[in-house]
């Protein structure tokens, strides 16, 4: 903590009311001291611009755990998307091996939304 208080020019006791708070999240070491990350400088500076603007800690945090759900959830889409392209590059690849009359019959099954749906992806996967 020392160290991230003379890094930043914030006090400990600031970061610990923040850690206390939520705003802050810290490792515990098996002397119970706290460690913390990197990304606790720029979260740091972050809350104190927020703060300068007239944001109330309450605030700040929801702000904060907000933009931090919204990365977890785009993460998950990104990986569920490869998921997709690959199943629907495999299926092509299915698609194109059939002979033609099979192929008309797969096509058939696939409902016009999943063909929009799979193009889409398609689009932004590429």
């Amino acid at each position: 903590m020392g160290e991230l208080a003379d890094t930043t020019g914030i006090t400990k006791r600031t970061i610990d009311y923040y850690t206390t708070l939520g705003l802050l999240k810290a490792e515990r070491s098996t002397s119970n001291y706290r460690y913390y990350s990197f990304e606790a400088i720029d979260r740091l500076r972050i809350i104190e611009d927020k703060k300068s603007a007239g944001m109330s800690l309450e605030d700040i945090k929801q702000e904060l755990e907000k933009d931090s759900v919204e990365e977890i959830d785009i993460h998950e889409i990104r990986l569920h998307m490869k998921y997709l392209e690959k199943e629907v590059s495999h299926l092509l690849e299915q698609i194109n091996n059939k002979e033609e009359n099979t192929q008309h019959t797969i096509k058939q099954k696939i409902s016009s939304e999943s063909v929009a749906l799979m193009q889409s992806l398609l689009l932004l996967i590429t």
